[in-house]
């Protein structure tokens, strides 16, 4: 049985303003297994990156933890003092930014940022420091290691900065890895080179991965599980085929529709209509009521909770209430249960058959 090495239970992130105070995470909840690749995914402002800040310290001064736990291997972890989170962070849960160029110093060469990372964390000599560093840069990717090690970032591409960056997370050995975002500024075909080599690297390495992205289709071939957010708050997770192919929830399935497809017959991409909610106001009932076509009258009043689906997988939606009527998902979402309907051996009933 694999180790639970992180576990975020009811988690509440409260950010103080001058407008008053605005809970941006609102009682968000998983796990993070050994040796296992974990997808936060939703829009921008749904509370993905804030979620992982968290995991790490890294919050903002106007921000708090106001309610829930994190744990690390059992640990409470969020209420270490600043010294403890310089100790912990890097060492045991390490994060690869979005824009590789705030990430690394540009006044620095590649190996004196990566030693100075590899010393911070681990009881080794300069040279010895030295030669990791160039195994790191070739696990990575980056040609000529010795040579490229002694440039700036200034002197790379994109794609060879964020290799970097993920050398520079590698340093300290980490047991899970969090990628922010962290092919978002690349092309689609340096994206599917970075998304290869973390897969590569959990082969070799073990360590876990929590991968946030607005994109379910980054990683719809990478993700053992997906955990869908918005406004705050999870609303499905499961394993990845069960919310690829077998999703519930209405903004899941916009999401789903939104993803390019060779079989899609229309010119344009579908995208969810209106715009996620203002967290600084009060929210009365299901945040996505508005924008959801399937929204029922108890969604105007009543958050819904998770309901279970299968032991592995839940979805926040009151479609899945008892009595509740049978939704007739768009054509994209039916095709997919037909698909999953046959992986299972055409025995699963779907929220709306």
């Amino acid at each position: 049985m694999k180790e639970t090495l992180l576990e975020v239970d009811n988690l509440e992130v409260t950010f103080h303003t001058k407008e008053g105070n605005s809970k941006i995470i609102r009682g968000v909840s998983f796990e993070l297994h050994e040796k296992e690749t974990l997808a936060l995914v939703g829009e921008s402002g749904s509370g993905k990156s804030v979620t992982s800040k968290s995991l790490i310290g890294l919050l903002p001064g106007n921000a708090r933890i106001t309610g829930g736990m994190i744990r690390y291997r059992g640990e409470d972890i969020y209420q270490k003092s600043k010294k403890e989170w310089e100790a912990f962070r890097g060492k045991e849960i390490g994060m690869i930014f979005q824009d590789p160029m705030t990430a690394l110093n540009p006044s620095m060469t590649v190996e004196k940022q990566i030693v100075e990372s590899i010393r911070n964390h681990q009881k080794m000599s300069g040279k010895d420091a030295r030669e990791h560093t160039a195994a790191l840069l070739e696990m990575v990717g980056i040609p000529e290691p010795w040579q490229s090690m002694k440039k700036y970032p200034y002197q790379f591409s994109g794609g060879q900065r964020q290799r970097i960056c993920i050398a520079l997370t590698l340093a300290g050995e980490p047991r899970i890895l969090i990628a922010d975002e962290c092919t978002t500024a690349l092309d689609t075909s340096i994206q599917s080179q970075i998304l290869q080599l973390l897969k590569e690297i959990q082969e070799k390495t073990g360590t876990s991965i929590l991968f946030i992205t607005h994109d379910l289709g980054v990683v719809a071939h990478m993700a053992d599980r997906v955990a869908v957010m918005y406004a705050g708050r999870i609303v499905e997770i499961g394993d990845s085929l069960e919310v690829f192919y077998h999703s519930q929830h209405p903004y899941t399935w916009g999401l789903l529709e939104a993803m390019p497809t060779t079989k899609r017959k229309e010119d344009r991409l579908f995208t969810i209509p209106g715009s996620p909610p203002n967290l600084a106001e009060e929210i009365i009932g299901d945040p996505f009521a508005p924008r959801n076509l399937y929204a029922l009258d108890r969604d105007a009043v009543e958050e819904p909770p998770l309901f279970p689906v299968t032991g592995t997988h839940m979805a926040a939606t009151w479609l899945l209430a008892e009595g509740a009527p049978k939704a007739d998902p768009p054509e994209e979402i039916r095709r997919r249960y037909e698909i999953y309907n046959s992986l299972k051996g055409g025995n699963n009933e779907t929220a709306s058959a």
